[in-house]
């Protein structure tokens, strides 16, 4: 497994090798000894997620605020998304900014996401399965989020808005108004 570095500090794509034969593929997806000596650090996860959606559904961007914030460790299982995260660490120089990255399962690349940051993805294919590992137990009270589009984000979720599709609690998020910090 490699792990790379991206332009904001924390966020880390884990790329395994993948061994091809005439019977498909075979790779090691996770490997925590590995990914904790990049890390320089333990981390446990606690839960791990799965989601499947359609076309145009956009989860996001969500997080949760301390105490019960978490790290998450993204993978597609099948399909193709656009996995995005906003940097909400009031210190950081990259704070407000986003990073986004293409996750399929083609190429079956993992993305770290550390505390501080909202996260969300928008599916790109027919169909998408998401899962991710938290190192941090689901907490309702502390869920936030806000909205996709705001114009001081300027993302570019690489689809049309018009085939957006957003559950209502999503839709109700508020704009990004410097208040997030981690």
């Amino acid at each position: 497994m490699e792990f790379k570095t991206t332009k904001i500090p924390g966020i880390i794509i884990c790329e395994p090798k993948i061994i091809k034969d005439e019977r498909g593929f075979f790779t090691e997806s996770f490997r925590k000894d590995l990914f904790e000596e990049f890390l320089g650090k333990s981390i446990a996860f606690r839960q791990e997620n799965l989601s499947k959606s359609t076309f145009g559904v956009l989860r996001g961007l969500h997080f949760q605020i301390p105490p019960h914030s978490q790290s998450k460790l993204v993978t597609v299982v099948e399909g193709k998304v656009l996995d995005v995260v906003v940097d909400l660490r009031k210190d950081s120089k990259f704070y407000g900014k986003n990073f986004k990255i293409e996750l399929d399962n083609i190429s079956c690349k993992h993305l770290f996401i550390p505390k501080g940051f909202a996260h969300g993805f928008v599916v790109l294919s027919k169909s998408a399965r998401v899962s991710y590992k938290v190192d941090n137990y689901y907490n309702k009270e502390s869920e936030r989020g806000f909205n996709f589009n705001d114009p001081k984000l300027n993302i570019d979720w690489e689809i049309d808005e018009k085939f957006i599709t957003q559950n209502q609690k999503d839709k109700n998020y508020p704009h990004f108004d410097n208040n997030y910090f981690f």
